[in-house]
């Protein structure tokens, strides 16, 4: 087992990993980093194989303690943070998982999801009339970021004049998932758990006395087998919603944006196909998009019992780092799997995950990106990216963008 610190955090890698993820898929595809304390995988095959494997999960302190683990006691700075943490599905494994997915499954149904379609074009058309005259704008800040904010808060059921609110609290609570974060940010979080936390349980309570038809509602109303989700759990799957159903939507598409400037030919293609109304093409355009520069690039699971995988030991404890970002790069899996190609089949890529914590807000950052992508062409087809320079704004585990100014 080869032993290297792969620095994930440095800016020039964050602005570029794949040449050197490149490198690693060839020389070193498994090596364990002591400075993250983590084993990385980089080849596809053995990101999908783990990802799929019952003996690594999302959490471990169902199986071991925080003494068996030799951790530190909890850091109080996050004592509301690691409440939601512990009530949402992603970060619980079976029976718990099961049970909490089938009953927000339940109410956050494929045709309520279907059902919003008509509300992202309206959502779309009234951002795109709001910068027409400028003759530019931010796709971050005025596009990409505001859209999915707003789809989340229609289904959910937060009202206008709240949903300003949401990307904030959200912005706070995504900065724990990565590596290395500071006290400051760990306070932000937290605070943002609490005030999220009691914005959503005055909403419940309000839908408990008047129903309405939004998933608030239906989350207070599912039920199955006399199972019914508890408050907090309601309140973590609520929050959960927001950061899984938007952070790869802001991100997928200002980097899908960004792909598309740097390749005239595909661009082109996209235009042509948003003039035919072709919506066919953007379903695989995405999916490429997604694949080519992925918005959320690494994630992690935990050691759940002792095994060998491929003749590696894998201990109870320790956790693996899944680079996403590479496997979806790896020409084992992918032909020509450095070039966009927006007419790509059978695209399995790894970026919505696999197994049972497959991404649930898959089909609504689908939804969204192929509207905005297909509209945002069609209304402006002169769109182009106003800078040289484009800056990345942190961290690679949640790999966005500071600005994205263009011009149309």
């Amino acid at each position: 087992m080869k032993t290297l610190h792969l620095d994930i955090n440095a800016p020039e890698f964050v602005a570029d990993p794949y040449p050197r993820l490149a490198e690693l898929r060839e020389s070193t595809p498994v090596f364990f980093d002591p400075v993250w304390n983590k084993l990385f995988f980089t080849r596809y095959h053995d990101i999908a194989a783990l990802l799929r494997d019952k003996r690594l999960g999302r959490s471990i302190l169902h199986r071991l303690s925080r003494d068996e683990l030799g951790w530190p006691p909890p850091n109080p700075l996050t004592k509301d943070f690691d409440q939601f943490q512990s009530h949402h599905m992603l970060d619980n494994e079976p029976p718990k998982h099961t049970r909490l997915k089938s009953l927000v499954m339940k109410a956050f149904t494929p045709a309520r999801v279907e059902g919003l379609r008509g509300k992202i074009e309206s959502i779309v058309n009234r951002m795109l009339d709001q910068a027409e005259d400028r003759g530019k704008m931010d796709l971050l800040q005025d596009y990409a970021e505001p859209l999915p904010v707003a789809v989340i808060a229609e289904l959910l059921g937060v009202p206008e004049e709240d949903q300003h609110q949401l990307r904030p609290w959200s912005s706070s609570i995504v900065k724990l998932y990565e590596l290395g974060y500071s006290d400051q940010q760990a306070v932000q979080a937290n605070q943002a758990v609490v005030e999220f936390s009691d914005y959503i349980k005055a909403l419940a309570d309000e839908r408990r006395k008047n129903p309405q038809d939004d998933l608030i509602t239906a989350l207070v109303q599912v039920e199955e087998q006399g199972e019914m989700l508890t408050e907090d759990e309601l309140v973590a799957n609520c929050i959960l919603l927001l950061n899984a159903g938007h952070e790869a939507t802001v991100n997928g598409t200002t980097a899908g944006f960004l792909s598309l400037s740097r390749n005239p030919d595909q661009m082109n293609l996209a235009k042509q196909a948003a003039r035919e109304g072709n919506q066919d093409f953007f379903k695989a355009a995405v999916e490429e998009m997604l694949r080519y520069d992925t918005p959320l690039p690494m994630f992690e699971r935990w050691v759940l019992e002792d095994f060998e995988y491929q003749g590696i030991p894998l201990k109870q404890g320790q956790e693996v780092a899944l680079l996403y970002a590479s496997g979806n790069r790896d020409p084992r899996k992918f032909e020509n799997a450095n070039s966009l190609d927006l007419t790509r089949k059978d695209n399995q890529h790894l970026t919505f995950g696999l197994g049972i914590h497959y991404c649930i807000g898959a089909p609504l950052a689908r939804l969204e990106m192929q509207t905005s992508f297909a509209t945002l062409l069609r209304r402006f087809p002169d769109v182009r990216l106003a800078t040289d320079k484009v800056e990345y704004a942190g961290g690679f585990v949640i790999r966005g963008h500071k600005a994205m100014p263009v011009e149309f």
